[in-house]
């Protein structure tokens, strides 16, 4: 398995802990998990020489097997119970242990994955057919509703000072960026204003998908004003140059050098934790749902509302930069929901009474 992108340990740290700040609010949970990932951290950069994110299918049997026997010196009892040379193994894991980290180890590798940080997991061997006779369909995605009402909480955030007028602009233009365009949070971190080309007297982004998969996605007008004002606001010219090198996503001060995917994805978490916190009040049950909301999402429900609103499948299949038709046809809902409104409708008032069933 490759990085996204060159990651340093350093970055793997940092992605981990956005991981493990997922469960901060189950002490339990986080302890575990965390020990899980300190163990592998520290089996990967000292045992096998490389960072976490470079882990492929033959480390992570190595690491089983290391599990299941590991050498005297990580069972030490006179190391430390805490700090940084702490015991972290007792003795060899039975199975059922060794089954638990690896699972643990196999959701934190499928969160970085979906959070854009890498390309894929070395827990998987391969993709698993789906059975005969099923269909997948997506639901981790925000309907039409809510997601106007994330754009328009957002829009209603103070603005009374530079850093809250900074921190609102951001916001505004990365929620559009990643809705209209469906880019997962490499994608969108990587985009640069040479990515945006007109072609024919229309906007087009090129990009780079995972596999070095190449793509075109086009923008709408509304999109590209998003995009100049964005710019105008941190005083660069409102077109974007052919041959430029800034970023489509700056710094929270517009500073020029490009953020990591970690950091795409953690603006847009951030933003949905916000508007998580002004739906509360109204509604908990569409807060809970915002508050798990995340770049994945974005992508999921922009699929979704082009499949709602009529666009052809192999349109949608070119946005995404699908290889298969079939892996996009999991966003048309439409069909399904028409089928259960006409069948509920048909039934209401024609019931009949549970005792005079035959």
């Amino acid at each position: 398995m490759l990085p996204v992108s060159g990651h340093d340990p350093n970055d793997d740290v940092a992605a981990i802990g956005l991981w493990l700040a997922e469960y901060h609010d189950s002490p339990h949970t986080f302890r575990s998990y965390r020990k899980e990932a300190e163990r592998l951290l520290l089996w990967a950069t000292q045992i096998r020489g490389k960072p976490v994110s470079s882990l492929t299918r033959e480390d992570v049997i190595a690491y089983e097997a290391f599990l299941a026997q590991p050498p005297a010196t990580w069972c030490d009892a006179g190391l430390a119970r805490r700090g940084e040379h702490r015991r972290l193994l007792v003795g060899p894991l039975a199975e059922r242990s060794r089954r638990q980290a690896l699972g643990i180890l196999a959701g934190l590798f499928n969160y970085l994955v979906r959070a854009g940080y890498l390309a894929g997991s070395p827990f998987v061997l391969q993709r698993q057919r789906a059975r005969r006779g099923t269909r997948r369909t997506i639901e981790r995605y925000l309907d039409r509703a809510i997601w106007e009402e994330v754009l328009r909480a957002v829009d209603d955030w103070p603005q009374d000072s530079m850093r809250e007028r900074q921190r609102y602009e951001r916001a505004r233009w990365v929620l559009r960026f990643l809705y209209e365009t469906a880019l997962r949070a490499a994608e969108a971190a990587a985009a640069n204003e040479s990515d945006f080309q007109p072609i024919r007297g229309r906007w087009w982004l090129h990009t780079v998908g995972k596999g070095g998969v190449e793509g075109t996605v086009p923008l709408s007008d509304g999109l590209m004003d998003d995009f100049a004002r964005y710019r105008r606001f941190h005083g660069l010219h409102a077109l974007p140059s052919g041959d430029g090198k800034i970023p489509a996503i700056l710094g929270i001060a517009g500073r020029s050098s490009p953020l990591t995917p970690t950091a795409v994805y953690q603006i847009v978490k951030d933003t949905f934790r916000r508007v998580a916190e002004t739906l509360q009040q109204q509604d908990e049950v569409k807060a809970t749902r915002v508050r798990r909301a995340s770049t994945h999402w974005l992508r999921h429900t922009a699929a979704t509302h082009q499949a709602e609103d009529g666009t052809p499948i192999h349109h949608i299949q070119k946005n995404l930069r699908h290889s298969s038709i079939g892996t996009t046809s999991i966003y048309v809902h439409a069909e399904e929901d028409a089928r259960h409104a006409s069948t509920t409708k048909t039934r209401i008032g024609t019931s009949v009474p549970r005792g005079d069933v035959p």
